[in-house]
């Protein structure tokens, strides 16, 4: 695959101004509004600290969730919190590109850190806008003329083609952070090194992330077999025709996935000798697990994988060189649902293949089962894994591509 970026070893940071971007997006509480995680925080910690050390002037750009959220709220929180982790204070500025902010930024001195206001705060960082659109925006208009470099380490909205994202990289070199720098390394890494036979195992609530990646995955042959889980598998049984009831069916229109159960059953015409879908569900019948045969569940909701699926998905597990996992197999949160999701994932541990773990809940269910170290990579990110996995090109690996053969002229 060919990728070259720059990364912070390739430049002198003393003395410079350095945007950076990171995704520090955490769950917050709905009654309290303090944030409940700090663990991208804690990931982006080694970044900030290195620039910090190194004599830069770090001004930090990132979001939390989005218009219309719950969650939707400032980074005051967060400047606390990592000012906690870091062991140096991270000063909060309530603006993006005000007078205080610039007056701020121009005023700092080395190993200095402030981290400005939500990005998406700012009305032209969510709307899609073509690249010469993000650099003339405000934002990055206000902002570059004070700073000499652009660091993207928010590897997890590396798929998203925003304006914090992209705008900078055509305005300032642009350099991967060390999150980001581990990220592609280490997926690139795999996928070139990718040996048969190669196992994806998708499931979760997600379930279009995960069938756009199977879609690619079996198109381009670099699958041989899918083992389907959680919401990605109820929308193929009911492709091949079984009856999952009224109630997972509605489920499945709910979540706007209706529309996926004729791509299922186009994929399960082309390739259903790679699509390995359940053999039993478990369904929450009166507070408990019962377990059903695939063709026969009642009119109540599956929560899991049964365990007879379980054991013919760890057995390819096993067998596979190359495997990837995206998505919980059931509502593992919940007791006596969480067998399928604990089960594969030490199976997957287990296996002397290469191993990626996806972002989201399976990346926090591994981590909680202390698999770092025993899978090859567990990512930051699940939409950008699962969609570079895909074979697609992320708006924010490009841009830093394209930099880094701009500072090469």
């Amino acid at each position: 695959m060919d990728y070259d970026f720059d990364t912070m070893d390739d430049f002198d940071f003393e003395g410079k101004t350095v945007l950076l971007r990171v995704d520090v997006n955490s769950p917050v509480d709905p009654l309290s509004g303090e944030l409940l995680d700090d663990t991208r925080m804690v990931l982006h910690s080694t970044t900030i600290s290195e620039l910090s050390d190194r004599g830069a002037k770090v001004v930090i750009l990132a979001h939390q969730s989005r218009p219309g959220k719950s969650d939707f709220t400032t980074l005051k929180q967060h400047a606390l919190s990592l000012s906690n982790i870091i062991g140096k204070e991270v000063q909060y500025v309530d603006s993006i590109f005000s007078s205080q902010a610039l007056n701020v930024i121009s005023n700092m001195v080395n190993g200095e850190i402030v981290l400005l206001e939500n990005v998406r705060f700012f009305s032209e960082e969510m709307p899609k806008l073509s690249a010469e659109e993000q650099a003339n925006s405000v934002m990055v208009q206000k902002l570059y003329p004070l700073a000499d470099y652009f660091v993207n380490d928010a590897f997890a909205t590396a798929h998203r083609s925003q304006t914090s994202i992209i705008g900078f990289s055509q305005v300032l070199p642009s350099i991967a952070g060390r999150v980001m720098e581990l990220e592609l390394n280490s997926l690139f890494g795999i996928l070139d090194n990718a040996q048969e036979p190669r196992v994806y195992v998708l499931g979760g609530i997600k379930a279009d992330d995960s069938i756009n990646v199977m879609a690619n995955a079996l198109r381009t042959n670099s699958a041989d077999y899918i083992l389907t889980t959680g919401l990605v598998a109820n929308i193929f049984l009911v492709a091949k025709g079984y009856d999952l009831k009224e109630y997972n069916l509605n489920f499945i229109k709910e979540r706007g996935y209706e529309d996926y159960i004729e791509i299922a059953r186009d994929l399960l015409e082309d390739y259903e000798d790679k699509i390995i879908l359940p053999v039993d569900l478990a369904i929450l019948e009166d507070d408990s697990r019962v377990e059903y045969p695939s063709d026969n569940i009642p009119n109540l909701p599956i929560y899991d994988i049964g365990s007879k699926t379980i054991e013919i998905y760890i057995e390819k597990i096993l067998e596979a060189k190359t495997l990837f996992a995206n998505g919980p197999a059931g509502v593992f949160e919940r007791d006596g649902f969480d067998a399928g999701t604990k089960d594969l994932l030490n199976a997957i541990g287990e296996s002397e293949g290469f191993s990626i773990i996806g972002g989201g809940h399976l990346a926090a269910a591994a981590s909680s089962m202390d698999l770092e170290g025993v899978v090859t990579h567990i990512s930051s990110g699940g939409g950008a894994s699962i969609n570079l996995i895909a074979g697609e090109e992320l708006p924010a690996v490009k841009a830093l591509i394209e930099s880094a053969k701009t500072n090469k002229k």
